[in-house]
Formats: C-alpha cells, structure tokens, sequence
C-alpha cells in the first residue's frame, strides 16, 4: 500500500483482528456500544469532570475512598493529567447498586448532638 493511500476502517481492523484470534472469549466480548475496537472499554480512561458526570462525590471525598481502597485508584498519564480507568469505576458502580438492592449499605450513625461539648443544642 503506497503511503498516500488513505486507509480505510478495514486495513485498521485486520491488525486488531488478527490479535485477538488467540485472546479468550471475555476479552474479545467487552465492547462499547457504537464501538467496533472490542478493546476499548477495558483501556478508556476517564478524566475528573467526565467521572463528576455520574459519580457526584467531592475530589476529597474520592480521595479519601481511593487511600482507603473504597474507590479505584487513579493513575496519571502525565505529571498533571490524572485519569480513572472506567471499566473499575462502571464495576465499583454497579457493586454499589447491588448493596443498595440487598439493603446492606453500611450508613453512619447520626452523631447524637446532645452529646457535644461546643455549642451546646437549647432544650
């Protein structure tokens, strides 16, 4: 193929193609829909705002789960540019929805103001 041939989606499918002949079938069945590439959601990273778009938690508060092991850890592509793998996020995601469903979300006890020293509650 001479270089200034353009390419088509087929010529830059085959390579791809030809690489996951010999991968196992769960590799080659996660897909995105309106995807061809069947690699492309376990490799698509997510910047911070597209992960606030369905996450609707504070930088802190993300930072804390991640030290705690709570949240999937981001890594950085740059020195500045910090990205979350989103297949975690989509699985942290969906096993938060399954404790929902089966009514074992740990919740915090409401702290009994009565209790506090400062700023005593009036009676």
């Amino acid at each position: 193929m001479n270089s200034k041939t353009p390419r088509t989606e087929d010529d830059l499918q085959a390579p791809v193609s030809s690489l996951n002949a010999g991968a196992n079938s769960s590799y080659g069945s996660s897909t995105i829909p309106g995807s061809q590439k069947p690699w492309a959601s376990s490799m698509q990273a997510i910047r911070r705002p597209e992960l606030r778009k369905f996450i609707p938690l504070s930088d802190t508060t993300i930072y804390e789960m991640e030290q705690r092991g709570e949240f999937p850890r981001r890594f950085y592509l740059t020195p500045r540019c910090a990205v979350w793998n989103l297949a975690e996020v989509e699985a942290w995601l969906t096993e938060r929805r399954r404790h929902r469903d089966a009514a074992t979300a740990e919740r915090i006890p409401c702290p009994d103001v009565r209790q506090r020293k400062v700023r005593p509650v009036r009676q």
